[in-house]
């Protein structure tokens, strides 16, 4: 069969995601709920098939079962082709049977066959943990009028917080002569996105030189990119200026499903011309009962609404009884919150129960999340009845009843 594809991307979607503590003891960073319906992942492989890409790799390692069983075939984002679609590719290496991947470009180099059976001509690498909607399409344009070796995609981030990334320094025509990983004196202010386009006959090379050398740390940001450069190979940045957001801690996951309910945020789900696409529960419509309020939230199918509800988002299945309050939180699939509960300024994961009476989070005092911090609840935890779990706290295991 004849496989040809002009661009195959590979979405690294293994991290386990560490800094977002309980919200990922069971399931890898992409696989985090989002947004009331979808998972992180949903963005990048939504972005893939609006950008004309139907060839997708997905590279998992850390809690692999549920992106595998939520992926399936690729039917929710029109990627279960006869020739294509979407491949979920564990860590193996031939001829050493498992072996988890030990960097992003050991990640790719493991692949090399899967992507010698497609020939593509480029290769898109992605993350699947940031929140964005972006065109590829226009980014492989870009690297093929340039003629780059590769093309990187970056974004201008605040000086004072471009040391958190790697910077590209680039001469006024975007050809990036110098890059540094999360430099104390950052020279400018474009930050990498970890998104990459390669020409892959020359990327592959530099893959099994960089799999031969035992110093390296197999790593795309550290050593592939710092090779090219050396080598004097092309390389190009393309300039992205619409919302993203790396979701990697608490307070920016936080704000990330805040930002839905801002119209000035950027970020827009009700784009028809770029739908991003997720799996459905199947549950029933959304209730709200007579005596309900409900203010500036997002609700989702089979949530039951009796109590007062504003500024938050709510995932399938949510239940809140008479007389509880919720505000600016995120309640994930399935939480119930009994009579007379009250959650303030929130994250609370799957399955979780705030019993009748129980209080989790507090109310900045100046508005800075990152200061007063976001109050978490991990999956299936009972905050037991007038329990009180304060900002910045978390609970990882049930808490018990007050007296």
């Amino acid at each position: 069969m004849y496989r040809k594809k002009e661009c195959v991307a590979m979405l690294l979607a293994g991290g386990r995601g560490s800094r977002l503590y309980a919200l990922t003891a069971h399931v890898a960073k992409p696989a985090v709920p989002f947004g009331g319906k979808y998972r992180i992942i949903d963005f990048p492989l939504s972005n893939c098939v609006n950008s004309g890409i139907d060839t997708v790799g997905v590279l998992t390692q850390y809690e692999p079962h549920v992106l595998n069983s939520y992926i399936g075939a690729g039917q929710t984002w029109d990627l279960d082709r006869l020739n294509g679609g979407v491949y979920v590719l564990p860590p193996y290496e031939q001829g050493k049977g498992s072996d988890w991947y030990k960097g992003t470009a050991n990640a790719i180099y493991q692949n090399i066959q899967f992507l010698d059976e497609y020939d593509p001509d480029y290769v898109l690498i992605l993350s699947g943990d940031h929140i964005y909607k972006m065109d590829y399409n226009k980014m492989l344009q870009q690297h093929k009028e340039t003629g780059a070796s590769a093309t990187i995609a970056v974004l201008e981030v605040p000086l004072a917080e471009a040391s958190r990334f790697g910077i590209m320094n680039c001469k006024p025509d975007g050809t990036i002569y110098e890059f540094e990983e999360k430099p104390a004196q950052p020279k400018s202010t474009l930050a990498s996105m970890g998104i990459y386009i390669f020409s892959w006959k020359q990327l592959r090379q530099y893959l099994i030189d960089d799999e031969a050398d035992e110093t390296s740390s197999n790593d795309f940001g550290k050593n592939i990119i710092p090779a090219m450069l050396r080598a004097g190979e092309k390389l190009v940045s393309y300039r992205f200026e619409g919302y993203w957001k790396d979701v990697g801690t608490i307070e920016s996951l936080w704000e990330a499903n805040m930002d839905l309910l801002s119209p000035s945020s950027g970020l827009n789900l009700f784009d028809d011309a770029w739908r991003i696409y997720g799996r459905t529960t199947g549950s029933p419509p959304h209730f709200t009962s007579r005596d309900a309020v409900v203010n500036h939230t997002l609700l989702s199918e089979g949530c039951e609404i009796a109590g007062e509800v504003s500024q938050s988002v709510l995932f399938s299945d949510v239940k809140i009884a008479k007389g509880a309050k919720v505000e600016y939180s995120i309640l994930m699939p399935g939480v119930v919150v009994e009579e007379g509960a009250a959650v303030r300024y929130s994250i609370i994961a799957p399955g979780a129960v705030i019993a009748k009476g129980a209080s989790v989070g507090g109310s900045p005092a100046d508005g800075d999340v990152d200061k007063w911090g976001v109050a978490v609840v991990a999956e299936g935890v009972r905050i037991g009845r007038g329990a009180k779990l304060a900002a910045k706290e978390m609970a990882e295991h049930d808490l018990p009843d007050e007296n």
